[in-house]
């Protein structure tokens, strides 16, 4: 009797221990699966790729290529995981095809837009070490948290076939072919864009207005207005604007200059002392927008697809307005103030901020910073206010923004203030931007109603 009691009590005792085991196991489950759902998994690998384009150097209309196509990629994942909550690109960006579905049923489709959209980046810069280490710590912190290896090695694959499927689409878009494209050639006359101080740069991306767009029908379907004739009698439209940077440059105060450096958001400045020459780099315009997105998607407690889905609209507004921009800025050739000032008012004058080398008509920050704010108004409303932290990194303080409009306005006037602009530029950009965002809006429907 003693010894059938105990081997009761054995086997209650085994049970438990079971138990226990099995309800560990299942913790363990429920860890990876958290983490898998949590929106932290994308917006740490979107500022990872942040990081990697500032390490290597990426002019602004570059980088905006090199956003998009990851985020599309892991967008088409996402819309295949919630076909009732989004619609497909096809038939929405320009030579787009739709991506297949997985097949193996132990795809994550988290996992899998996390991978397309490493893979992707990868590809599209330099430092894939970088990319490499976050992808292995990613996935280690998974596999501690209990992902099964069936899973991930079926997420990496579908991921993988994703990537090469968009990977694909982009190599159509004519990026490559514009590498071996002339540089530009200097014009003599004065009204013409030319290499400005310190270094005397190269154009960037003459040919940029070649690249295929994505919802826009082409590189000039929002034309601004031509820019004021070049001419410097005293009180013509032009001399006016002119006189105006120059004003601006040489009596601007703290606010101002706050507000200028804030967005100077230029990726390469030199600096020279004596023999010496150093650069700094920051976040490029486009990144700053990107790093508003991540600000605007977590303050909204966006889902994991919802804060993709926010990063695709973004990245593809910023994307089609960059060509935009450069088709008028290598059409128009504007000539920069500062070239102007040294040689006819003040040969020692410096604007606040260092010129960029490519043409002043129209200026890109007005340009994609209201294309940006159009598709995150879109997404998160008129009366979205935000602290905006981007630029603490790089040794600059919280600036606030009452919506998203707010802050594109700043970020446009920011370059009259830098001494790297003209009004008309500024203005005519806003008009610029704000077409082209209303026409994403109207033709982009990623969410279903």
């Amino acid at each position: 009797m003693v010894t059938k009691k105990k081997h009761i009590k054995f086997i209650l005792f085994s049970c438990v221990i079971i138990n226990l085991f099995l309800l560990g196991s299942c913790k363990e489950n429920t860890a990876y699966k958290e983490k898998l759902q949590d929106p932290e998994l994308f917006q740490s690998s979107i500022k990872k790729l942040t990081d990697v384009i500032v390490y290597d150097i990426f002019s602004p209309p570059v980088a905006s290529r090199v956003y998009m196509y990851p985020t599309i990629a892991s967008y088409a994942i996402m819309q295949k995981a919630h076909p009732e909550k989004y619609n497909s690109l096809e038939g929405q960006m320009n030579e787009y095809k739709d991506i297949p579905d997985p097949t193996d049923k132990n795809v994550d489709m988290n996992l899998a837009a996390i991978h397309a959209f490493l893979t992707i980046g990868k590809q599209l810069i330099f430092s894939e070490d970088k990319i490499n280490e976050f992808q292995d710590k990613t996935y280690a912190d998974l596999q501690e948290a209990g992902l099964p290896d069936e899973v991930l090695q079926a997420s990496k694959e579908y991921g993988e076939q994703v990537a090469k499927h968009i990977s694909n689409w982009a190599d159509t878009d004519m990026y490559k072919q514009t590498r071996t494209y002339p540089k530009y050639t200097i014009l003599d006359d004065p009204q013409y864009w030319k290499p400005t101080p310190p270094d005397y740069m190269d154009g960037i991306e003459p040919s940029w207005h070649k690249v295929r767009t994505l919802v826009l029908d082409s590189a000039g379907q929002f034309p601004p207005k031509p820019p004021l004739a070049y001419d410097l009698t005293e009180g013509s439209p032009f001399q006016k604007q002119l006189m105006q940077v120059y004003a601006e440059g040489t009596g601007i105060d703290q606010n101002k200059r706050d507000i200028a450096s804030f967005w100077d958001c230029n990726p390469y400045v030199s600096h020279h002392r004596g023999h010496a020459m150093f650069a700094t780099k920051k976040i490029t315009p486009g990144g700053h927008w990107i790093g508003i997105t991540a600000i605007a998607s977590t303050k909204a407690n966006s889902s994991f697809d919802e804060t993709i889905n926010a990063y695709t609209n973004v990245t593809t507004s910023l994307f089609d307005a960059f060509i935009s921009c450069w088709d008028e800025k290598w059409r128009s050739l504007q000539v920069r103030p500062e070239t102007v000032i040294n040689a006819h008012i003040d040969e020692e004058w410096v604007p606040l901020l260092q010129t960029p080398p490519f043409p002043e008509y129209t200026s890109g920050h007005s340009v994609i910073s209201r294309a940006a704010a159009v598709a995150l108004t879109e997404l998160y409303g008129s009366n979205f206010s935000f602290e905006d932290t981007t630029e603490i990194e790089y040794g600059l303080p919280v600036r606030s923004f009452t919506s998203f409009l707010h802050a594109s306005e700043e970020a446009a006037i920011s370059r009259l203030y830098g001494g790297i602009h003209y009004m008309m530029a500024i203005d005519e950009g806003v008009k610029q931007g704000e077409e082209i965002g209303q026409h994403m809006s109207k033709n982009l429907v990623t969410r279903k109603k």
